[in-house]
């Protein structure tokens, strides 16, 4: 089947998707701030400076994204992975794709090393980057041009960020779906529509986003599953410590990158990836 090739770059911009209910926004209603949209912010906005504030967590994170067929159909590709963050500068991801391709990344405070491993064999790539965890991020996305999914949520900048980027915002309900209390909250960017669930009380953590890219052709979404918090993980350096896969082929960041799986072009509106 012939597709288009969407890649998305899914972050936290955080979409108003499902079964019609009886909830009407707010917005809807008058113009203005009302206090359930203020309330809103508030708890996104606190999900921001928690997670911004911890010295270090690990989470898997199960998500899906669309990919947008000729014919209109859209076809869901799952990933998943396991992030650890150790501020200020160390951060490790390993992502089982849906096809068996496994990637890992590894920024240890002075260089980003990525590799890929796929049944045709193994390749890597590694960039100098000193700095903390914040510079590795923007330089991962914005010189190397690779794909970060959720990548505002590892930098202690999330705060502002979600300010700047967050126009609208309303309560959807409070739900025990996920087992413990959750807000359930709806809203949008200048590009993208979001949902996410929050955890309430001291911990407000997110618990799943929904994305949905409304100026993208059919509307394509990214879906994620959070799982397995955890705010104080046993760290060790060996986890930053970077080895090529056995028989790995070492290539440049900017040449042969689709043989990794983990290069994309972005759309032309993804405000989550914007600089």
């Amino acid at each position: 089947m012939k597709s288009k090739m969407f890649s998305v770059f899914p972050v936290l911009c955080l979409c108003v998707i499902g079964f019609v209910t009886p909830y009407t926004l707010a917005a809807d209603q008058e113009e203005g701030v009302t206090d359930t949209q203020a309330q809103s912010r508030e708890i996104l906005m606190n999900m921001g400076k928690f997670l911004s504030q911890a010295q270090s967590f690990s989470v898997n994170i199960l998500s899906g994204y669309d990919v947008v067929q000729e014919s209109g159909q859209k076809i869901e590709f799952v990933d998943n992975r396991k992030v650890l963050v150790n501020r200020p500068d160390r951060l490790r991801i390993e992502v089982e794709k849906s096809d068996g391709t496994r990637n890992l990344a590894v920024f240890d405070g002075k260089n980003i090393n990525i590799s890929s491993t796929t049944q045709e064999g193994s390749v890597y790539a590694e960039a100098p980057s000193p700095g903390n965890l914040d510079a590795a991020v923007s330089y991962f996305r914005k010189d190397l041009h690779m794909r970060l999914p959720l990548a505002l949520l590892l930098v202690s900048q999330l705060p502002t960020e979600l300010d700047s980027r967050v126009e609208d915002i309303d309560y959807v309900e409070k739900t025990n779906i996920f087992k413990v209390p959750t807000h359930h909250l709806v809203g949008s960017t200048d590009t993208v529509d979001f949902q996410v669930w929050i955890k309430d009380g001291n911990q407000p953590l997110p618990l799943r986003i929904v994305l949905t890219y409304r100026n993208e052709e059919g509307q394509p979404q990214f879906r994620a599953q959070f799982s397995e918090w955890n705010l104080a993980p046993k760290i060790k350096d060996a986890l930053f410590t970077f080895t090529p896969p056995d028989g790995a082929k070492k290539i440049n960041f900017l040449a042969r990158l689709n043989e990794m799986g983990i290069k994309g072009k972005a759309p032309a509106t993804t405000a989550g990836e914007q600089p």
